[in-house]
C-alpha cells in the first residue's frame, strides 16, 4: 500500500526512514496524477531543507568501470562519515529494464553500507522525464540528510547534458589503451566536463594511462574553458585500490571552494533551477497533449493523411497542436 499522507512522508524523510524515502520516490516516479499531487506537496515541504549536498555527476563510455569507480568513491566517503546517495539517469531502461539494477548488484559493498542509498532510475517514456524525476529524488535524499549525491549516466548521448545540468561537478570517466583516447566521447561532452578521470591506473596499465593523460591534456587545451576560475584537469585513479579515488574527491572539493569564493556556485545552481522549470513545462505540455481527448480522436485520421501524403507532417502537427 502506497502511503499518501504528505505529512507522514515528510516526517519519514526527516527521520531518515528508508521505507518512507523509497515510498516518496515511488510517488515521484508514478505517472498517476494523484500520486504526482502528493509528491509535489512533499517536495514543497522539503524544499527549505535541500541544496546543501555535493552534487557530483559521472559519465563514461561502456566498459570504463563506472560501477567500480562509484563503489570505491562511495565507500571512501561513507567510511569517512559522509552519507552517500547514488542515483541514475538511464534512457535505455524502457527497452532493457535498466542496467542500474545490475550495477546495484555489482555495488554489493556500497549498497550494504549504513551510510549509502542506491536508487535505480525509472523507466520513463522520455529522457527528460527521467531527468526531472532524478532531480526530485535528489531533493528527497538531501532532505533526508545525504550530503553527497552521485548521479550516474547509464546511457549515452543526451543523458550527459541532462546530468550536467543538475550537478555541481561533472566528471567524465575514461580508460587508456582503447586506441583513440577520445573514442565514443563527443567534444560536447568534454566541454561539459569539470574533470576528466582516467580509470584503471594500476598494474601493467600505468604506462598506457600516463600516455593517455598527456594526450588528453593536449586535447583539453583546445577546448575553451567556460570560466577563468577553472581549467578542466585530467586525473588518473584506480578503483580497485582502497582509497584509490581519494584524489578525485579532493579535486571536487577544490572546485567547490573556488566556485563558492567567486559566487559562481550559486549562479550555477540558480541557472539549473530555471532549466529545471522549463524542463517541467516541456514535460507537462507533452502530457497534456497526450491526454487531450480531442487530439486522441484526431490522431488516427491525421496519421493516415500523413502516411498517404495527403498533408505534410508540419501541417499535421500544427493541426493537432491547435487543439491545445
Amino acid at each position: 500500500m502506497v502511503v499518501d499522507d504528505p505529512d507522514l512522508l515528510f516526517q519519514g524523510i526527516l527521520d531518515n526512514n528508508r521505507r518512507m524515502i523509497a515510498k516518496t520516490v515511488t510517488l515521484i516516479e508514478s505517472n498517476l496524477s494523484a500520486h504526482q499531487r502528493v509528491a509535489q506537496r512533499v517536495i514543497e515541504k522539503i524544499l527549505p531543507l535541500t541544496g546543501k549536498s555535493v552534487r557530483l555527476g559521472i559519465t563514461g563510455v561502456p566498459g570504463v568501470g563506472k560501477s567500480t569507480f562509484i563503489e570505491n568513491l562511495g565507500i571512501y566517503l561513507a567510511d569517512a562519515g559522509h552519507r552517500v546517495a547514488v542515483l541514475a539517469v538511464d534512457p535505455t531502461s524502457q527497452r532493457s529494464g535498466g542496467s542500474i539494477l545490475g550495477d546495484k548488484t555489482r555495488m554489493e559493498r556500497l549498497s550494504a553500507h549504513k551510510n549509502a542509498f542506491i536508487r535505480p532510475s525509472p523507466a520513463g517514456e522520455t529522457l527528460g522525464g527521467v531527468a526531472v524525476r532524478t532531480r526530485e529524488t535528489m531533493l528527497v535524499c538531501e532532505a533526508a540528510g545525504f550530503d553527497v549525491i552521485l548521479v550516474e549516466t547509464v546511457g549515452v548521448g543526451q543523458s550527459e547534458t541532462r546530468v550536467a545540468s543538475m550537478v555541481d561537478f561533472f566528471l567524465v570517466l575514461m580508460i587508456a589503451g582503447a586506441g583513440d583516447e577520445l573514442q565514443g566521447i563527443k567534444k560536447g561532452v568534454l566541454e561539459l566536463a569539470d574533470a576528466i578521470v582516467i580509470n584503471k591506473a594500476d598494474g601493467s596499465n600505468l604506462l598506457a594511462v600516463e600516455k593517455a593523460q598527456k594526450s588528453l591534456e593536449l586535447a583539453m587545451h583546445l577546448i575553451a574553458s567556460e570560466t577563468p576560475t577553472w581549467h578542466t584537469p585530467v586525473l588518473t585513479c584506480s578503483s580497485v585500490i582502497e582509497q584509490g579515488t581519494k584524489g578525485v574527491w579532493e579535486i571536487v572539493l577544490e572546485h567547490r571552494k573556488k566556485f563558492k569564493d567567486t559566487k559562481e556556485f550559486d549562479q550555477r545552481r540558480q541557472k539549473q533551477s530555471l532549466e529545471w522549470m522549463w524542463a517541467l513545462v516541456e514535460e507537462g505540455l507533452k502530457q497534456r497533449f497526450k491526454n487531450n481527448k480531442r487530439i486522441k480522436e484526431q490522431i488516427p485520421l491525421v496519421s493516415r493523411q500523413v502516411e498517404n501524403e495527403k498533408i505534410s507532417p508540419s501541417v499535421a502537427a500544427e493541426h493537432l497542436l491547435s487543439y491545445l
